[in-house]
This record gives C-alpha cells, structure tokens and sequence, in this order.
C-alpha cells in the first residue's frame, strides 16, 4: 500500500512537475516573443528618434537659413535706407542752391527794375522838361 500510495504521490509529482515544465515552456515562449516584440519596438524607437532628430536638424538648418536671408535683406535694406538718405540731402541741398539762385536772380531782377523804371522817370523828365522848352521858344 505504501508503494502504491507512494507511487500514486510519485506519478501525482510527475504530473505536477510536467504541467510545471510546461507552464515553465510557455512562460519561456511568451518570455522570447516578448523579448522579440521589446527588440522590435526598441528598433523603432531609435528609427523614431533618428527621424525626429533629422527633422530638428533640418527645421534648425531652415531657420538658420531664413535668418540668414533676413539679415541680408536687413543689410541691403539699411543700405538702400542710407543711399536713399544721402540722396534725400543732396537734393536738399540742391533746392536750398536753387532758391538761394533763384532769390539772388529775382533780387537782381528787381533792382535792375527799379533801376530801369528809375531811368525811364528820368527820361520822362527830360522829355517833358524838353516839351516844356519847346512850348516855351516856339
């Protein structure tokens, strides 16, 4: 009896210890598709962040880029701005030339007017003083 009981614990034992393995099987399987399926995303994973570093980079080398293009067009714009000034004086001053000619001009103008209405008054005179002569000989 003994035995028997003995066997039957015996043949119980291997029974538990086969589902055991078995149960020690499928955790290993489930264990390496895991391991598998952890490899897999940590590869994709990296693939992303490669992605994403590469498009940093890139949005880092447009921006670069377009402050670039932005100071040059700063630089061309402050040195338009500075030619336009210049040019803005020069013709300041060259109005300022032309009125300072033209009131010379019209002063010269003025007393050549004078000058002249002065010389026909007196020639007036003369003429009617010569008149006034001639009524008087004649």
């Amino acid at each position: 009896r003994k035995l028997e009981t003995t066997s039957a614990q015996n043949i119980e034992f291997l029974q538990v210890i086969a589902k055991r393995e078995e149960s020690i099987h499928q955790c290993q399987l489930r264990l390496e598709e895991k391991t598998r399926e952890c490899s897999s995303l940590a590869r994709q994973l990296e693939m992303a962040i490669d992605d994403a570093k590469k498009q940093v980079e890139q949005t880092r080398e447009r921006a670069i880029s377009r402050e670039r293009a932005a100071q040059c067009k700063l630089l061309d714009l402050e040195t338009q701005l500075s030619r336009t000034k210049t040019e803005l004086n020069q013709l300041r001053r060259s109005k300022e030339d032309a009125q300072r000619r033209y009131e010379s001009r019209l002063q010269d103008l003025r007393d050549r007017l004078e000058q002249s209405e002065s010389t026909n008054r007196s020639m007036q005179n003369y003429v009617q003083f010569l008149k006034s002569s001639y009524d008087n000989v004649f």
